[in-house]
């Protein structure tokens, strides 16, 4: 078989899209959580006054983190693209398969071990 038709088998595509799923329901119940808590600041901060800067920085920590669970969630969206196209796991860099100790780590990983030190060298 040559590397260009390599690629995880069916069997074990739908491994790695449970474990993406159920990533995929923890971020959604976390990004809820912050949601929430931006909407219990908010409110609590009408009854408080505006004097108080803790309330800036917090609501601001909180919006960081809805965020980067947001883009989170994108990039495991696009994992689930690639595992309905059956190239989830090949790194986009060098075209071989991405480790499955990588993939379970990192689920959303596009690029192998070998590729992503290979970028963090030149950055």
């Amino acid at each position: 078989m040559s590397d260009v038709n390599l690629r995880y088998s069916d069997e074990e595509l739908e491994e790695f899209r449970v474990i993406i799923e159920n990533k995929m329901d923890k971020a959604r119940k976390e990004l809820e959580f912050y949601q929430e808590q931006i909407r219990t600041e908010s409110d609590d901060n009408k009854f408080h006054g505006l004097e108080d800067g803790s309330y800036t920085q917090e609501r601001e920590n909180l919006n960081q983190l809805a965020s980067r669970q947001i883009k989170f969630m994108q990039h495991l969206e696009k994992a689930l693209m690639r595992i309905e196209n059956k190239t989830y796991g090949i790194c986009r860099e060098t075209g071989k398969l991405i480790s499955k100790a990588r993939l379970k780590a990192v689920p959303h990983a596009t690029l192998s071990i070998e590729a992503k030190l290979a970028e963090n060298k030149n950055n």
